[in-house]
């Protein structure tokens, strides 16, 4: 039996130095769970959910709803 490693979004949390850099991988941002809501208005695309992305990111969410580089 082999087994094989399984990719995911979590698989490979990579450090994005800011936003423009996170975008080009998650063109809508990165949500820490599935059940945040976006306060800072409208946006055009739907976060990523990626708890491990996130958590590693949360400077880079400046109005604190969950949401990191929204778009």
């Amino acid at each position: 039996m082999v087994l094989l490693p399984v990719q995911s979004t979590e698989a490979a949390a990579a450090k994005f130095k800011n936003c423009t850099e996170l975008n080009k991988t998650y063109p809508g941002g990165v949500a820490k769970n599935a059940s945040v809501k976006n306060k800072g208005g409208k946006t055009k695309l739907k976060p990523t959910v990626a708890a491990s992305i996130y958590n590693s990111h949360t400077k880079l969410d400046r109005d604190k709803d969950g949401i990191a580089c929204e778009r």
